[in-house]
């Protein structure tokens, strides 16, 4: 048996009033917004944006497209490695709530949606930089993310996740830049017209060693696709009303984000590949620092080497070894 780390569960109400955590990731788009002489104003408009979102796509019995407001709470996740009380934090992702105004009631949205990790960010700032600084003819060093994958699976399946949350989490990103995407004529009355690419990207092997699939779907007025990552079935596990409270999110996260790709002023073609360089787009009325957030990663990728890899690189290089995922799923 491998050994048993602790887990805890923070949520913290992403609303107006929202202010980032000292242990909050700075480089998720959430807490980059809430900061600077904008925050109140970023915070409003970034909500309203939702919540517009939302009720496009949640159109019927909802003649005025205002029935429902979605509430975003952020969910950080700490783990304990030695059973001391010490403890790091592991991941950050999304709890979305809808607000049923005609029913006054509240429904469960979906967990996951934006996905935030440390050890990512030592994985591919770290990790991976100084691989290719070595000019390696391979693309990854051997074993890339398999320590970040088994602490995820581990998460999903501890006590901790399940008496918090009745679903796997589904994370939404962007589409990657350096792939091409194929629009197929599957489509899905929610999540839209499904596209596919054959070559899949770095991005997409790391979250398969979180035991996640990618399916890529465009919804009603999008831009560009979105990239789903999953456990299980996307299309028959998750309500309508997730999966909007998930596209409505994220792509608004997107919108400010990677306005090129998804605040584009013409939509993804048949056979379409994203650029950060394509010039035809719109700016949202949104203060985002992207240099910033790039910057961020490196520097907090060295925090956790410093902080959570070399400290218990030990016991992390045991328990992985010994860490059967399937045995405890079952």
């Amino acid at each position: 048996m491998s050994k048993e780390f602790t887990c805890s569960i923070k949520n913290i109400r992403f609303d107006e009033n929202y202010h980032p955590a000292d242990s909050t990731r700075l480089t998720t788009n959430f807490a980059n917004l809430a900061r600077g002489e904008h925050r109140q104003e970023n915070l409003r408009k970034t909500l309203r944006m939702i919540n517009n979102r939302f009720n496009a796509l949640a159109h019927w019995d909802n003649p005025t497209a205002d029935r429902y407001s979605v509430e975003v709470d952020i969910v950080s996740v700490d783990m304990d490695i030695e059973g001391n009380g010490n403890t790091f934090p592991i991941i950050e992702t999304l709890k979305t709530t809808i607000v049923d105004h005609k029913h006054n009631k509240h429904i469960d949205g979906m967990i996951g949606n934006s996905f935030s990790s440390y050890v990512r960010d030592y994985d591919f700032s770290v990790v991976l930089s100084e691989h290719h600084s070595k000019k390696p003819v391979s693309p990854t060093p051997e074993g890339f993310g398999d320590l970040h994958g088994k602490l995820f699976q581990y998460l999903l399946n501890s006590e901790t996740y399940k008496t918090n949350f009745n679903k796997k989490p589904v994370i939404c990103l962007s589409v990657s830049t350096s792939k091409t995407y194929h629009r197929t004529a599957n489509r899905h009355p929610v999540l839209g017209v499904e596209y596919r690419q054959d070559d899949y990207s770095l991005t997409d092997d790391y979250f398969h060693k979180m035991g996640l699939t990618v399916r890529y779907f465009m919804a009603a007025n999008s831009t560009a696709p979105l990239a789903f990552y999953f456990a299980g079935d996307l299309l028959s596990d998750y309500t309508d009303l997730e999966l909007i409270s998930a596209i409505s999110t994220m792509e608004t996260f997107q919108k400010i984000y990677r306005p090129e790709i998804y605040n584009a002023n013409s939509r993804a073609g048949q056979v379409y590949q994203p650029s950060l360089k394509y010039q035809d787009y719109s700016l949202t009325q949104i203060v985002y620092d992207r240099a910033e957030r790039s910057q961020m990663a490196v520097t907090q990728g060295k925090f956790t080497e410093e902080q959570f890899i070399k400290p218990y690189q030990a016991i992390l290089e045991q328990w992985a070894a010994s860490y059967d995922v399937k045995e405890h799923a079952a």
